[in-house]
């Protein structure tokens, strides 16, 4: 209700450009004007390219061919000084990249024994404290901890106890890395269950299904205490998880939303606000959201147990930029409102998003 007429945020498409190949994610580089695609060529070969943004146009740098579709990458297990992308691939493959050399990685191992599916960083890029690790969730249904200073073997592996059916793993999310010990993984799978991986005591910290199949998963904020997660499921609807306080019995209070009909493949935080996010939809479209919290975030119960108290989410702005699903999203770590955004019409979008300062 705050943005109002004029001082709506607006989600501008800045550049488009054309592909040749399916992209299934992009990436800003951190501290630059450059982004990256990663995708799979009709051959059936992966595809790296390297493109910087000058004014309304992006220049191609460099374009890699991979044995293997990539599928996924970040650099949130890195330095500022290296800025290594991590990418796992149709194959099961976790290779490790420097994108200065990038013709051979600087760290591969056969990670899973099907695609993998998501991939994330946390311990690099100065966000999150405790060592740099990498987590991968695959179609094997395995979710893995990797240190890419340790060779061959995951410091963790979360998998489907004897006799439990393996789920498909759609997406994984570092959280809670606020000190050298604390850190959680989220997971959420094609069947709609979600869990939350405590690595700290190695245990299964919290489930939930939220009854359909579970897209992305994303803490507002990965280096602070627990504050907030939202989940996007395969039937249009997310849900908003207030993750500070914790039931023993009812877990965490959440708000949901219905956006549309089709899937929300994708939930991104505005790096320098973690109250607002983007969801990007298979009608690709984006919409722009904002939390807000309850005037008590937690209240006892019956028996004098914390219980959460959800808030609720309000839409800013919504954009259709496509006749095909926007499957991957990303905020620029450096400038506020840049954000790209690839789409299944092999096209990568440069938005930007005005008035975030306003809000």
């Amino acid at each position: 209700a705050a943005a109002v007429g004029g001082e709506r945020p607006q989600i501008v498409s800045h550049v488009q450009q054309a592909l040749s190949y399916t992209v299934f994610d992009c990436k800003w580089v951190p501290r630059s004007a450059r982004l990256l695609c990663l995708g799979s060529a009709a051959r059936g070969t992966g595809v790296l390219q390297l493109y910087e943004l000058h004014g309304a146009r992006l220049e191609l740098l460099r374009e890699i061919e991979k044995p293997k579709p990539i599928k996924c990458g970040t650099f949130g297990a890195t330095s500022l000084q290296q800025r290594y992308l991590a990418t796992g691939d149709f194959d099961g493959n976790l290779n490790i990249w420097n994108l200065e050399a990038p013709e051979i990685p600087v760290y591969s191992v056969k990670g899973h024994k099907e695609i993998i599916n998501s991939i994330d960083g946390v311990g690099g890029l100065g966000i999150g404290e405790g060592a740099p690790e990498i987590v991968t969730g695959s179609r094997d249904g395995t979710v893995k901890v990797w240190d890419p200073r340790q060779n061959d073997t995951p410091v963790a592996n979360m998998e489907p106890v004897q006799g439990e059916s393996k789920r498909d793993c759609w997406t994984v999310a570092f959280g809670n890395a606020y000190n050298q010990e604390e850190r959680v993984v989220c997971a959420g799978y094609d069947n709609g269950d979600i869990k939350l991986f405590d690595l700290k005591t190695m245990s299964l910290r919290w489930e939930t299904n939220i009854k359909n199949g579970v897209c992305s998963v994303e803490f507002d904020r990965k280096d602070i205490n627990m504050n907030k997660l939202v989940v996007t499921s395969l039937e249009g609807k997310f849900h908003v998880f207030d993750m500070r306080t914790q039931h023993p019995t009812k877990g965490f209070a959440s708000v949901s939303e219905k956006v549309q009909k089709s899937t929300i493949w994708q939930v991104r935080h505005l790096p320098q606000n973690r109250d607002i996010f983007m969801t990007s939809g298979g009608s690709g479209s984006l919409h722009l959201w904002k939390y807000e919290y309850p005037a008590q975030r937690s209240k006892k119960d019956s028996e004098g147990s914390e219980m959460g108290v959800a808030g609720s989410v309000s839409i800013l702005q919504n954009v259709t930029l496509s006749t095909q699903p926007i499957s991957s999203l990303d905020w620029s770590p450096d400038k506020k409102g840049l954000c790209v955004c690839g789409a299944f019409d092999q096209t990568v979008r440069v938005l930007i998003v005005t008035k975030l300062n306003k809000i």
